[in-house]
Formats: structure tokens, sequence, C-alpha cells
């Protein structure tokens, strides 16, 4: 591959940097006015691997309303050249979308708006589009999303928002300024898109299963190398290169599973107490996951969560092939139950209205809320959400019991590299129990 020449970015120049078809009739007829001067929505892509490559699809595909993909970016310069290709030929269906046609006549993102390098997502910001969608490695979301709302473009951002309390911290501040900026943030929780997730949520919190006293909520399941793509390291590839072409292996790049794959089960949790925890006792290892070459997650996570009304919440993720599968979430209240949008009890519920596909359906009202001009801001639960998930790894991680409010306010915890630049990193040790110190 031939690389791109790359900015060498400090962590005090990055941040600094970033203050500068049923679905379909979801969306409003109300025309607004956009950077385009029309009423054409212009998009912009920031990370575009195989999720962005997916929420670029759902992002044109979810309404008949205009909309345009209008510029790229990507720290690795043949992630722009993979997305082009693949929006363009059209797709099969996979875990993430819809078969979908060509979408050529959505695009319009010559050369001059393919922007490659750790300063691409403010390039793409500035080229003049009015919404961005932030699917790179969970790591950066909270600098691209601070970055975006400082120049007051709406925006999409994907699970977890991201990997220490450091970067929560930031998605919250930022959070707080698009509401004051009349801005709208989406974020990738699809369960609160979710129509049997919804209406099973309402009636939870009307009381139809009674007091929460507790709950359980799990992400188990196999592929022990390969959940996500590993790629053999290339002659040429620094370090900085192989860890971003394996960000899930990695701690500072994706949270850790429990963070980025369970954080949907936890936010279900979160959403239905209405509030994050008070406290957490966590454990977890590397059971199979033993290559060193493999980055430095775990495969299991076990983790008890205490919440305000004194309801305790397991929570299990597992990463290990040839075992038991497990996902979801249960609810235990003192009149009854709920669990995959059915409430068994004294109100009884089944779910069997329509279930439109909640990756189109998160887009399709971000779209609208803009074109309307009443924000949605996901920004406060799904940071929330994230913390709780990244608090149950530190408590795993050091073998300490925690409180969230040590977590949200004290906690130093910031995994950034000293650089951003394609040059040396050396990858940090596994965690150890009892070893690793609680920062």
């Amino acid at each position: 591959m031939k690389k791109a020449k790359m900015n060498r970015v400090s962590r005090r120049d990055f941040i600094k940097s970033s203050t500068v078809a049923g679905v379909g009739m979801l969306i409003s007829s109300k025309a607004s006015i956009f950077a385009a001067g029309s009423d054409q929505l212009r998009i912009g892509l920031i990370g575009c691997g195989f999720r962005g490559t997916g929420a670029a699809v759902q992002a044109l595909t979810c309404s008949d309303s205009p909309v345009k993909l209008w510029a790229m970016g990507d720290v690795l310069a043949d992630r722009i050249p993979y997305s082009i290709s693949q929006l363009k030929e059209g797709g099969s269906a996979q875990y993430d979308r819809q078969v979908f046609p060509s979408l050529t006549n959505k695009m319009d993102v010559p050369k001059e708006r393919q922007f490659v390098g750790f300063d691409a997502y403010q390039k793409v910001i500035d080229s003049g589009v009015d919404m961005v969608i932030l699917t790179t490695p969970p790591h950066f979301r909270p600098m691209h999303l601070k970055a975006a709302i400082e120049a007051g473009k709406h925006a999409f951002i994907e699970k977890p928002v991201a990997v220490d309390p450091v970067g929560v911290r930031s998605v919250i501040t930022s959070a707080n300024l698009a509401k004051k900026k009349n801005l709208s943030i989406v974020a990738g929780t699809q369960r609160r898109y979710t129509p049997s997730y919804i209406e099973v949520m309402k009636r939870i919190h009307n009381g139809d299963i009674g007091k929460i006293v507790s709950a359980q909520c799990y992400w188990i399941t196999g592929f022990v190398r390969n959940w996500w793509y590993w790629h053999e390291r290339k002659p040429g590839w620094s370090d900085m290169e192989h860890q971003l072409r394996n960000w899930y292996y990695y701690t500072w790049l994706c949270g850790d599973h429990i963070v980025e794959q369970h954080v949907h089960n936890i936010d279900v949790i979160n959403w239905a107490m209405g509030t994050p925890p008070v406290k957490c006792m966590g454990m977890g290892g590397r059971e199979v996951r033993t290559e060193p070459e493999y980055g430095n997650i775990y495969d299991h996570f076990a983790v008890e969560y205490e919440y305000p009304n004194g309801a305790r919440v397991t929570s299990m993720a597992r990463q290990i092939s040839g075992c038991s599968v497990r996902i979801g979430e249960n609810i235990v209240g003192t009149k009854g139950t709920a669990a995959d949008g059915v409430i068994e009890g004294t109100r009884p519920f089944k779910y069997n209205g329509p279930n439109p596909d909640p990756y189109v359906v998160e887009h399709a009202k971000l779209q609208e809320s803009i074109r309307n001009g009443i924000p949605i801001n996901d920004g406060q639960h799904v940071a929330e959400s994230t913390l709780t998930a990244i608090m149950g790894r530190m408590s795993a991680y050091t073998g300490r019991a925690m409180k969230w409010d040590w977590v949200l306010n004290a906690s130093k915890l910031d995994l950034s590299p000293p650089i951003y630049e394609f040059g040396d990193l050396p990858v940090q040790p596994v965690a150890v129990p009892g070893q690793t110190k609680l920062i």
C-alpha cells in the first residue's frame, strides 16, 4: 500500500485543532436550508472502514429526502477507496446493513474532499458538511465529536463514545454544548430505536413489572481471534499502523469488548433503571486469547453493578469459541419480568408490531430532527452507558471495587498515546488484577 504523508500531531495539538422504504416516511417534507443553500443535506463520513461504510449506507438510504455524501476522511489512506467502491457497487445483506443498490447518485466526493491523516476529521468538518458520521475506532470519538459540535455540525456517533473517563467527560461537555446550539447527536445504541424495546421500556417505566429489584445482561459469544478481522503485520507498518488496523484488540483504541460490544446491553439496563449505577465490582481475564500478538484485551468479564434503589445487576461478557451463547437482558421486578420484547407477570405483554431496521431508523430520526429543527440529543445517556462499561473494565483490570462518582469526577485515566504519528508505540501489558494500578 502506498502511504499518504501523515502529519505528526501531539495530543495537545490534536485537541486544540478540534476546537476550530417504510422508514423513509419518517422524514418530514418540511424544507430546511443547509450548507448547500438548498434542502440537500451534506454528510461527512469520518472513519471509512466496515462500520463507517455501513453507517453511510443507512444515512443515504433512510429517506427519500435529498442527501449527499460530501466528504470522507480516514487516518489510513486505503480505507477511503475501499468505502467508495463498496458504496458505488452496492452490496448484499450483512449483520449491520440490508441489501442496497449502487449509491453513486447520492455521492459527490471528489479527490479534493477525500482527506487522509490524523487531521482528516477536521478537514471533513470544514468541508461544508451539515452533519458528520463518526465511526473511527472509539478512542477518537470524543475528540471528533468535540470538533463537530464546536463547528456547529450535527452528528451520528457510534457506540461506545469513549474508552476512558477523560474521554467520557469530553463527550458530556460536547453533549451539553450541542443542547445550547440546538444540534442533534444520535448514538449507535440501536436498541433505543427498536420498537419492541421502546414499548417494553414504556411499560417498565409505567410500573408494569413493579419496582426493579435485579437484572442480568449478557453478551456471551464466540470468535476467539476473529471477532474482528486480524491483519498480520506487513513490512513497513509502524507500531501505530499495526494497532490501528487491528484496533479491536487494543484497549486504548476499543476500550475492550465489555466497552465496545457489551455496552449495548449495559445501556438497556441503565435505560430501564433511569440512572447509571452507584458502584461496581468486577473480574475478568484472558483465558484463551493468550497470544501476545493479539493485543492486550481480555476475553471474559463478569461485573456486579449496584443501582441507587439497591438493585444489583449481573453483567457478563465473553468472547471464547466453543461455548454457549447468550445475548440479551432480563429485568426483574416485584410484579414481573421483562426480556426479549415480552413482559411476564401481573400485567403481561408481548410485542407483535412492526420491526423496522433500527440501524436505518436511527439515521432517519437524526435527519428528521435536523430538517424539523427539533434536536435529538443522545449524548448524555450514551456517555453514561459507556462509562458504566468502562467502570466495569477498570474494576476487572485492577481487582478493585469502585464508585460511580469517583470514576466520573476524579479518575484521571487517559489511554491516549503520547503522540499521534505513524511511529513506535509499545503495547501496554495485559492488565493483572491486584497489580494494575487504579488511576
